[in-house]
């Protein structure tokens, strides 16, 4: 990726991640089967070797130490536990350079507390990920600090975008990110469960039931995407006057579904507000 690599100054661009959880090889496996960095040109860092190995697995450099991370590698995806973050950035903070890129995937740490911990004129992102990066499908929005411009906004959403969709957005949004899409996860898997089990109760197969529902979910957020249009308007496509569907939706909203479903993001996001107030 030689946009990538001029950025980053002479050379292969070499990646860096702090932390080597699930979400850190979802990105870094996206890098790799995109093409955009090598995965030997990519170093993770992590306490022990549980998690290195599937980094190793890539192809990937590693090592137990994270200044070694901020030693080989200008752009740095610090993907901790919210908690331990601080810690990190403290004991890496002295080798930060005017020549790092900066990006912190942990949910609830704000912009300005990731600033405060490192040098002045640090140059940090934040990034809401989702797990479906793991499949390259996934839903992610970004934000700058104040010493990031856009070319470092253009570097890294080329980058993330081999792991789905990825769009810059207000700070003010991420939280709000983290209820709907890093949540939303589970509650979308929650209602593809639901679906399956009452084909279920109606006596088809389990693993059919919870395939058919899988595609169709699948199918009806490609609709959604490719036309364009809004959800409401797809749902009428679907119904007939007298028909199935207007029955089984009757029974959803007499279950409170759409109130439930608002409910839920509101939830996740106000506490998702409350652990970056922490």
């Amino acid at each position: 990726m030689a946009a990538a690599a001029a950025e980053a100054g002479a050379g292969p661009l070499r990646v860096g991640f702090v932390g080597a959880g699930r979400m850190a090889e979802a990105i870094a496996q996206g890098f790799i089967r995109a093409g955009k960095v090598e995965a030997r040109h990519i170093l993770a860092s992590a306490p022990t070797d549980r998690n290195l190995c599937h980094f190793q697995a890539l192809g990937c450099q590693t090592t137990h130490s994270n200044q070694e991370v901020l030693q080989n590698c200008l752009l740095v995806f610090f993907a901790t536990k919210p908690h331990v973050l601080p810690t990190v950035l403290a004991e890496v903070a002295p080798l930060v350079t005017a020549e790092h890129i900066l990006v912190s995937v942990a949910a609830g740490v704000s912009l300005s507390t990731l600033e405060e911990l490192l040098p002045p004129t640090a140059r940090v992102l934040r990034v809401s990920p989702n797990l479906p990066c793991m499949v390259q499908e996934g839903a992610m929005v970004m934000a700058r600090g104040r010493h990031a411009g856009s070319s470092e906004a253009k570097l890294l959403q080329a980058l993330l975008e081999a792991c789905g969709q990825c769009e810059e957005v207000p700070e003010a949004h991420v939280d709000i990110h983290t209820g709907l899409s890093g949540s939303g996860v589970a509650f979308v898997c929650a209602f593809s469960e639901a679906l399956a089990e009452g084909a279920i109760k109606m006596g088809m197969p389990g693993g059919l039931a919870h395939r058919i529902a899988a595609q169709t979910l699948l199918g009806t957020a490609k609709m959604l995407q490719q036309n364009g249009q809004h959800p409401a308007q797809l749902r009428t496509d679907v119904c007939t006057p007298g028909g199935t569907t207007i029955y089984g939706l009757h029974a959803l909203e007499q279950g409170g579904l759409r109130a439930a479903a608002m409910s839920a993001v509101e939830a996740a996001t106000c506490r998702a507000r409350e652990l970056s107030g922490k």
